[in-house]
Protein backbone atom coordinates (compact mmCIF):
# COMPACT_ATOMS: atom_id res chain seq x y z
CA UNK A 1 0.00 0.00 0.00
CA UNK A 2 1.64 3.73 -1.12
CA UNK A 3 2.01 5.85 1.18
CA UNK A 4 -0.84 7.99 -0.86
CA UNK A 5 -3.42 5.10 0.40
CA UNK A 6 -2.30 5.31 3.79
CA UNK A 7 -3.14 9.03 4.32
CA UNK A 8 -6.53 8.53 2.23
CA UNK A 9 -6.97 5.54 4.40
CA UNK A 10 -6.58 7.81 7.89
CA UNK A 11 -8.05 10.84 6.76
CA UNK A 12 -11.88 11.74 7.20
CA UNK A 13 -13.84 14.44 6.28
CA UNK A 14 -14.95 16.86 9.20
CA UNK A 15 -18.75 16.20 10.27
CA UNK A 16 -21.21 18.50 9.38
CA UNK A 17 -23.18 18.77 12.13
CA UNK A 18 -19.82 20.05 14.00
CA UNK A 19 -20.34 23.49 11.70
CA UNK A 20 -21.58 26.14 13.33
CA UNK A 21 -25.71 26.97 12.15
CA UNK A 22 -26.13 30.23 10.10
CA UNK A 23 -26.93 32.49 11.92
CA UNK A 24 -30.09 34.44 11.29
CA UNK A 25 -30.31 38.24 10.54
CA UNK A 26 -30.26 40.69 13.27
CA UNK A 27 -32.17 43.39 12.09
CA UNK A 28 -35.13 44.27 10.47
CA UNK A 29 -33.14 46.14 7.07
CA UNK A 30 -30.85 42.94 6.90
CA UNK A 31 -34.26 40.54 6.69
CA UNK A 32 -35.93 42.75 4.15
CA UNK A 33 -32.46 42.64 1.79
CA UNK A 34 -32.71 38.66 2.18
CA UNK A 35 -35.92 38.44 0.76
CA UNK A 36 -35.48 40.69 -2.16
CA UNK A 37 -32.46 38.75 -2.95
CA UNK A 38 -34.27 35.54 -2.27
CA UNK A 39 -37.24 36.99 -4.44
CA UNK A 40 -34.99 38.06 -7.30
CA UNK A 41 -33.43 34.38 -7.41
CA UNK A 42 -36.42 32.20 -7.02
CA UNK A 43 -38.31 34.76 -9.51
CA UNK A 44 -35.37 35.32 -12.26
CA UNK A 45 -34.60 31.47 -12.27
CA UNK A 46 -38.24 29.89 -12.32
CA UNK A 47 -39.47 32.60 -15.21
CA UNK A 48 -35.81 32.33 -16.59
CA UNK A 49 -36.48 28.59 -17.50
CA UNK A 50 -39.86 29.28 -18.41
CA UNK A 51 -39.24 31.83 -21.36
CA UNK A 52 -35.89 29.13 -22.23
CA UNK A 53 -38.07 25.87 -23.04
CA UNK A 54 -40.79 28.09 -24.35
CA UNK A 55 -38.78 29.50 -27.27
CA UNK A 56 -37.61 26.48 -28.30
CA UNK A 57 -40.96 25.15 -28.96
CA UNK A 58 -41.06 27.78 -31.62
CA UNK A 59 -39.14 26.56 -34.49
CA UNK A 60 -36.63 28.62 -36.18
CA UNK A 61 -37.32 29.64 -39.92
CA UNK A 62 -34.57 30.12 -41.90
CA UNK A 63 -35.80 33.02 -44.21
CA UNK A 64 -36.84 35.48 -41.14
CA UNK A 65 -33.80 34.16 -38.22
CA UNK A 66 -31.24 36.78 -37.83
CA UNK A 67 -28.78 34.48 -36.86
CA UNK A 68 -26.42 34.34 -33.94
CA UNK A 69 -27.16 38.13 -33.14
CA UNK A 70 -30.83 37.74 -33.09
CA UNK A 71 -30.29 34.45 -30.65
CA UNK A 72 -28.40 36.67 -28.35
CA UNK A 73 -30.07 39.28 -28.38
CA UNK A 74 -33.49 36.67 -27.38
CA UNK A 75 -31.36 35.82 -24.71
CA UNK A 76 -30.55 39.14 -23.56
CA UNK A 77 -34.34 40.17 -23.91
CA UNK A 78 -35.46 36.82 -22.01
CA UNK A 79 -33.32 38.26 -19.28
CA UNK A 80 -35.12 41.55 -19.69
CA UNK A 81 -38.45 39.48 -19.24
CA UNK A 82 -37.78 37.25 -16.57
CA UNK A 83 -36.89 40.57 -14.23
CA UNK A 84 -40.30 42.05 -15.19
CA UNK A 85 -42.39 39.49 -14.43
CA UNK A 86 -40.18 38.40 -11.27
CA UNK A 87 -41.04 42.05 -10.14
CA UNK A 88 -44.63 41.80 -10.45
CA UNK A 89 -45.16 38.71 -9.53
CA UNK A 90 -42.48 36.53 -7.51
CA UNK A 91 -43.87 37.06 -4.22
CA UNK A 92 -46.61 34.87 -4.66
CA UNK A 93 -44.30 32.05 -5.28
CA UNK A 94 -41.28 33.28 -3.23
CA UNK A 95 -42.99 34.39 0.19
CA UNK A 96 -44.01 30.88 1.32
CA UNK A 97 -40.69 29.59 0.21
CA UNK A 98 -39.14 32.62 2.44
CA UNK A 99 -40.51 31.64 5.24
CA UNK A 100 -39.74 27.94 5.35
CA UNK A 101 -35.88 29.26 5.09
CA UNK A 102 -36.25 31.66 8.04
CA UNK A 103 -37.93 28.52 10.07
CA UNK A 104 -34.89 26.50 8.78
CA UNK A 105 -32.46 29.00 10.08
CA UNK A 106 -34.05 29.60 13.24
Amino acid sequence: MSSVARVDARWSPPLASALPAPKPPSSPAQDEALRDAFQDFVGQTLFGQMLRQMRKTVPKVPYFHGGRAEDIFQQQLDQLLAEKISDACADRLSDPMFALFLQGRR
